[in-house]
């Protein structure tokens, strides 16, 4: 299997986590499409969402997606939206294998306040309602997030993730 492979998932799924796992058992390189676009604006993300607004970091993350090398072994965490916005789910199907962390906004949420990380432009920690903006942000994505080659429900690990990329794209 030489093809890169996408991490989906609302913020907090284990986007990054699982992707740096997952790189380093096929020998990948992984890729945080977020850091990338914060190189190239020379911003943190929540600066450009306050600065310049989300539409304009929608067309930056979606230039961004595009720059990726095609075919070349690469894990890509990508943002929570990304997939949603721009047609970027055609071009990620198109381009690699995409795999949905399919996480509860329950779990996210409890994730987010024991991580305690407030570097979330959509999810502030303060927010008294953060279950009721992530469960309507979930809904708002889930038919994005679903059109994903893999989806996996809860919590799953490296290991996971791996058998069933063998199973569906390596041993068919």
């Amino acid at each position: 299997m030489v093809t890169n492979i996408f991490m989906l998932g609302m913020p907090s799924s284990g986007k990054s986590t699982l992707g740096r796992q997952l790189a380093k058992e096929l020998n990948y390189d992984f890729v945080d499409l977020d850091k990338r676009i914060e190189i190239s604006e020379g911003k943190k993300i929540s600066e450009i969402f306050n600065l310049e607004g989300e539409e304009y970091f929608r067309k930056i993350e979606s230039e961004q997606l595009k720059k990726i090398p095609v075919d070349s072994k690469l894990v890509i965490a990508t943002g929570g939206g990304t997939p949603c916005y721009n047609d970027n789910i055609s071009y990620i199907k198109s381009n690699g294998i995409s795999v949905f962390l399919d996480v509860s906004p329950e779990k996210l949420e409890e994730r987010m306040r024991s991580s305690r990380r407030n570097n979330r432009p959509l999810f502030k920690l303060e927010n008294d309602d953060l279950l009721a903006t992530l469960t309507e942000t979930y809904n708002e994505r889930i038919d994005a997030y679903k059109k994903a080659d893999i989806v996996i429900e809860g919590d799953t690990d490296a290991n996971t993730i791996m058998w069933i990329l063998d199973a569906q794209f390596v041993r068919n």
